[in-house]
């Protein structure tokens, strides 16, 4: 089991950037697809990102072009980089550890609120 925790969200402006940043705890981190999933209020758990033990990624349509998610396997951190941010992204993001590509392992963190509003 890997332990992960998110850290970097808040509020910003439309247009603005954030990083998010999950650090995960556990030697095994590194062998594992770990992926950035997104909750907006009413809505279900979407994926935004994954990415492999050896740093491909793959993105939702919704993000591409505006999202870059990348991992540096020493510290066992997985980043998500946001740019030209719109409302529609606000959400809680999670990260998550274990899964595959397309969809997620059991290992969540507590997420990290982004808020996208002038």
């Amino acid at each position: 089991q890997v332990q992960l925790v998110e850290s970097g969200g808040g509020l910003v402006q439309p247009g603005g950037s954030l990083r998010l940043s999950c650090a995960a705890s556990g030697s095994i981190f590194s062998f594992y697809v770990a992926g950035w999933y997104r909750q907006a209020p009413g809505k279900q758990r979407e994926l935004v990102a994954t990415v492999t033990p050896g740093g491909s990624a793959s993105y939702a349509d919704s993000v591409k072009g505006r999202f870059t998610i990348s991992r540096d396997n020493a510290k066992k951190t997985v980043y998500l980089q946001m740019n030209s941010l719109k409302p529609e992204d606000t959400a809680v993001y999670y990260c998550n550890a274990g899964g595959t590509t397309w969809g997620p392992g059991g290992d969540w963190g507590q997420g990290t609120q982004v808020t996208v509003s002038s």
